[in-house]
């Protein structure tokens, strides 16, 4: 239990650096892939999204949907890429081969679906490479370029403000 107080500082503390550093700007160009991660407790429905990207007119192979989950003897086969806290070790170094490629893919969004405050989502979401990084939580707004403040089950409401924003920076 003690270890793993240092373990949450640690990381904790790995995540503001990261967040301290001045980001690049955000590209102009069209999405073609994007990257969804979600926390299981909250929303668990990634066929949704599936279906979303395919009504945005989205058909890249290369579009990635992982789910965090806190049970470490969690086992699903439901979606691509799942990953809980024995995943993660200090200073926030990836214990997981598939979470690490997901970071370091370069996709054109990335959809941070939760609203519960998580070291580890937030962990994924500022180590991400996603050139534009949407979010769901106020917890802290250097995670992300946009915000849309909605609970994960209002996944409709969350469809309609997502394409508008889409539309009004040109990126569909």
């Amino acid at each position: 239990m003690f270890l793993k107080a240092f373990k949450e500082k640690s990381n904790r503390k790995y995540v503001n650096k990261l967040l301290d550093i001045p980001k690049a700007v955000v590209n102009n160009n069209k999405v073609k892939t994007i990257a969804v991660l979600l926390n299981a407790q909250e929303y668990d429905d990634f066929e949704a999204f599936r279906l979303y990207f395919k009504e945005l007119n989205l058909t890249s192979p290369k579009h990635k949907i992982v789910a965090y989950v806190n049970d470490d003897k969690y086992e699903s086969s439901q979606w691509e890429t799942y990953f809980s806290p024995k995943d993660f070790g200090w200073k926030g170094k990836l214990n997981n081969i598939d979470l690490q490629s997901f970071v370091d893919e370069d996709y054109d969004v990335l959809i941070s679906y939760y609203k519960q405050e998580s070291l580890e989502l937030n962990l994924i979401t500022a180590l991400s490479k996603a050139n534009f990084k949407v979010g769901l939580a106020r917890n802290d707004e250097r995670l992300y370029d946009l915000i849309i403040d909605l609970k994960p089950a209002d996944i409709g409401t969350f469809k309609r403000e997502f394409k508008k924003y889409l539309n009004i920076l040109n990126k569909l």
